[in-house]
């Protein structure tokens, strides 16, 4: 094994399609038009020294080490910034161009510690290869005299550490945080000889704007910019691709390793979903994998109240099979059941729901997504036919105006938030529709050009309201609908968003949005050109989320924003693995590939295959299953990688529900809030010790691949193996790929994948099939998969959580750039040291009437139950709305939130919650109780 090397082309590849024939070194090239000749040098081959140019970022021409010399030009002009011409011809070395390359390089090293031989990048320092490049053997100028060595390091980021003493003044670093990232948090201060790198006005890295993606410290080409465990450990020697585990952007890493130990995880240029960037939970955040606190050694017990019990994985499995066989023979078998995970690969997810259908005998298996994205796998299959987004990621760089709502890129999916941001500098225009000022509705050279701050909870009225504004002002793409569309459908939908109970002024009163706002908003939308929607949690996570995914999918057929680049409706998928979650039959009524498990002909299709019968009824959603186990009717549960504790809604029904279970399997990494009241504990695996693939937000398939030996034993899918051996219903699979092999045959977008077609292409986007052999990059091009779009009439229904004098403002909730989910693990990295513990976003206005002050102790309390955590006064959120995090188990938001839910899918409303803030001495009393019992998990932990 060998560490994978990237080409760094220097300069970013032109897209022209128009041709340049050049010589170069007496060699012909052809190249699209636009092409720096250093990217041109690098295509046959020739590689031109360089310190400044990389080809992530636009030429930059400061570094004056890629002169080259051009028949019948003068001077020696900068190759990064030189775009090639026909007929040219160029010398790439000269002994003129030698002479001037070694003269500029001996002022880099005149001042430039000589530690090469201690320092970290020893063996990989563009400084030290361009030397040796140029033939540098000796420096005429000595150190005598004014010069940077002395200065200080910057280890206050936990992750890297800043040298000044060997910067170069190159730029890459602050290109890198404009360009890439979009962030702008450094800069160059100071003028000549005074000239450094700053991350902000005499600031530390972690007190500035820094976000820590890490697109600096890739950019680096000294050891200016140097992760801590590279430092720590030494240069890795070996890399293996592989694909990020956190949010649904789903980034490709190179895993740069010394022997089993991660060194650092580097972005994959060649990854088609990131690009080659990264956000500080996929670039930084994994060493949760390896911390203390994670459970290797199987444990079981009796009750909950009973102490853990260390067990074999033989007797662990077995006591997990008698257990559910003997709770089905006494209760039947529909009184057991399953929870995928939308952290476990493809393959795993099939597995469990395998397991469940076949070896437990019935359809009770659901998954996290049900919590999330549920809504979006019934209103797009309602109106376009399939349950998933439209685009790739690369299609944001054709768009001309960018919707965005219920959703926040920058701090949920920051990588894709990047492309989005620099597409929107480049001349796209935003919209932004949420309650909360997000960063993105301001932040460096990107401003919305309308924010509706809406209520929480009126999504349907406002999306609505806009589409009476296309109806009513004639702005319809009417060819396009009568093409593409069912026009009778259409028509009547028309004749409903036209009714004048619609418009942006009768809707005012419930959504608290100026009607004007409104207008102008659509009136862009419809006009603009290449309008692309992208929503989140913040659609979803209603009692009408399915109701707005439809409303969202009529604007966008309404418009003909459907079928091209740049257009689109694109769900952001929270978890990073949503998408192959929900595609692999994780809901009681799917087979995988979204089939209805009442279908005789595909239900007859598994039947042959796994060899066993299946039952024709759909089985239990999750708050099905914990309302049956209070009547005491379902007493089994097998949880992968899942903590509904912490996660789902009405905190008190989940645990109710838990505790009247008889045997509740948890599979995980560490002891989650849902493992305290579990009876087997089976130590799961990190995506760096499986193989498989996961499916991101916009349905591309990649590959997972093991870069160590599972820590505990067995990796996910081979404990589902085992469990299955147990309950006589053996899967005789021997690697991953067989899996996916089998997931091909039998559900028709895969039918095209499989682990050769996938190493061979990178990726590939379903529906992969015959009819798309290559994949599908943007769906419904010529046609929607159901044949005609489909308009759906959404009434506006307001929820039935209403504030009042008890409860006067309302609570929606949310995500945090630092941290991920339920923070199970980014809570075990550094990444705590940004957000420590969940705060409370109030307004001024209501802080002032409650007498509540910055970081004060509130108590947070709604019809369902009560939390404390500190407040911060803020005008992010508007009068008569809080916001907070839940992110930590300690706030337990979800204690809060109430069981109202999406009337199609369950989908809890954790959006809208009618609460009462008030101040507060500090933890409530359970706080108290979990924390000692957090305490003792550490400890069971530690021993």
């Amino acid at each position: 094994m060998s560490l994978v090397h990237e080409i760094d082309y220097g300069t970013p590849l032109s897209k022209s399609e128009k041709m340049v024939t050049l010589t170069i070194d007496g060699q012909e090239i052809t190249v699209p038009e636009g092409t720096s000749i250093m990217r041109a040098a690098m295509e046959m081959g020739t590689q031109i020294p360089k310190l400044c140019a990389t080809d992530m970022m636009d030429a930059w021409g400061s570094c004056r080490m890629c002169l080259v010399e051009i028949e019948g030009r003068n001077g020696t002009p900068a190759s990064c910034t030189t775009p090639v011409a026909p007929g040219i011809k160029v010398k790439t070395q000269t002994s003129r161009l030698a002479e001037i390359r070694k003269g500029v390089m001996e002022l880099y090293i005149s001042d430039h510690p000589l530690d090469c031989l201690t320092c970290a990048a020893n063996g990989d320092c563009e400084l030290q290869d361009m030397a040796g490049a140029v033939g540098l053997r000796e420096v005429r100028y000595g150190y005598e005299g004014d010069n940077h060595l002395g200065l200080d390091k910057d280890t206050s980021n936990p992750y890297f550490t800043f040298d000044t003493s060997k910067c170069i003044v190159c730029s890459r670093c602050v290109r890198a945080c404009e360009e890439v990232q979009g962030t702008f948090a450094l800069t160059i201060s100071g003028r000549g000889f005074e000239s450094r790198v700053s991350p902000g006005m005499d600031e530390a890295f972690f007190d500035s704007e820094c976000v820590s993606c890490g697109a600096c410290v890739q950019a680096c080409p000294t050891a200016t910019l140097t992760e801590n465990k590279v430092i720590e450990i030494g240069q890795p020697e070996h890399s293996v691709v592989t694909t990020c585990a956190y949010c649904g952007v789903g980034c490709a890493f190179k895993a740069e390793m010394r022997g089993e130990e991660v060194v650092r995880m580097v972005p994959y240029k060649d990854g088609k979903a990131n690009r080659g960037h990264s956000c500080v939970k996929g670039r930084f955040a994994w060493g949760y994998a390896t911390h203390k606190e994670r459970i290797l050694k199987p444990m079981i017990r009796s009750k909950i109240t009973d102490p853990w019990k260390e067990v074999s994985w033989e007797e662990a499995i077995a006591y997990t099979a008698s257990e559910f066989k003997r709770i089905q023979a006494k209760h039947g078998k529909a009184s057991i059941g399953g929870i995928t995970s939308s952290r476990c690969t493809n393959e795993e997810t099939y597995l469990v729901q395998k397991l469940i259908r076949g070896g437990f005998g019935n359809n009770n298996v659901d998954t996290c997504a049900r919590v999330c994205h549920s809504p979006t796998g019934y209103g797009l299959g309602q109106t376009f036919g399939t349950s998933a987004g439209t685009q790739d990621f690369d299609s944001v760089e054709d768009s001309d105006v960018i919707v965005v709502i219920g959703a926040n890129p920058t701090d949920g999916h920051p990588v894709f938030g990047s492309r989005m941001k620099k597409r929107l500098r480049e001349g796209a225009r935003l919209i932004v529709i949420d309650p909360r000022k997000t960063d993105i509705v301001r932040t460096p050279h990107v401003e919305a050009d309308y924010h509706l701050p809406l209520l929480p909870g009126t999504n349907v009225a406002i999306v609505t309201a806009l589409a009476h504004v296309i109806v009513t002002e004639g702005l319809v793409a009417e060819d396009y609908v009568r093409e593409r569309c069912d026009w009778d459908e259409f028509q009547n939908w028309a004749a409903f968003v036209a009714d004048p109970r619609h418009s942006p002024e009768a809707v005012e009163k419930y959504t608290g949005v100026p009607a004007e706002l409104v207008r102008g908003a659509a009136r862009l939308y419809a006009t603009g050109g290449n309008g692309a929607i992208y929503y989140g949690l913040g659609v979803t996570e209603h009692s009408q989320g399915s109701t707005t995914v439809m409303a969202i999918a009529n604007l966008a057929m309404a418009t003909g924003n459907i079928g091209r680049r740049g257009v689109g409706v694109n769900p952001l998928r929270g978890q990073n693995n949503v998408q192959g979650s929900c595609d692999m039959g994780s809901f009681p009524h799917e087979l995988p590939g979204y089939r209805h498990i009442a279908g005789d002909e595909v239900r007859h299709m598994f039947e042959e295959f796994w060899g066993v019968h299946l039952e024709k009824e759909p089985g239990l959603r999750i708050p099905n299953m914990l309302d049956a186990a209070v009547e005491g009717s379902f007493l089994g549960l097998y949880v992968q990688g899942e903590d509904i504790v912490q996660s789902d809604p009405d905190t008190k029904h989940v645990t109710a529900g838990l505790a009247a279970m008889e045997c509740v399997v948890v599979q995980d990494l560490f002891l989650n809030e849902t493992a305290n009241y579990a009876h087997v504990f089976l130590p799961g695996s990190s995506f760096l010790e499986k193989d498989g693939t996961f499916t991101n937000a916009e349905r591309r398939i990649q590959r997972v691949r093991k870069v160590m030996a599972p820590k505990a034993g067995y990796a996910d899918w081979e404990i589902t193996l085992l469990i299955a051996e147990a309950m006589d219903f053996p899967m005789p699979y021997e690697h991953p790929s067989q899996i996916m092999d089998e997931i091909a045959r039998l559900t028709p977008s895969f039918a095209g994948v499989s682990y050769e077609k996938l190493e061979q292409d990178g990726s590939v986007q379903w529906p992969c099939n015959d009819k798309a052999p290559e994949g599908t990059p943007i769906m419904h091009i010529d046609h929607f998969v159901r044949g005609k779009g489909r308009f759906m009439v959404t009434e506006y229904i307001p929820t039935d959580e209403r504030t009042g004098a008890r409860f006067p403002l309302l609570l929606t909730t949310g995500r945090i750039l630092s941290q991920y989910n339920v923070g199970a693990q980014t809570r075990r990295t550094e990444n705590s040291m940004w957000h420590e513990e969940d705060v409370l976003e109030i307004h001024p206005h209501d802080a002032e009437q409650r007498g509540i002050r910055e970081h004060d102790w509130v108590r947070l309390e709604s019809r369902s139950g009560s939390t404390s955590l500190r407040a911060t006064i803020t005008d992010r959120v508007a009068p008569g709305v809080v916001y907070t995090t839940f992110h930590h188990p300690s706030t337990q938001a979800n204690v809060i939130t109430t069981d109202f839910s999406d009337w199609a899918t369950n989908c809890p409303e954790y959006k809208v919650t009618a609460v009462q803030v008030m101040p507060s001495n500090g933890p409530s009393q359970w706080q108290e109780e979990y924390e000692a019992m957090a305490k003792n998990s550490r400890r069971i932990a530690a021993e």
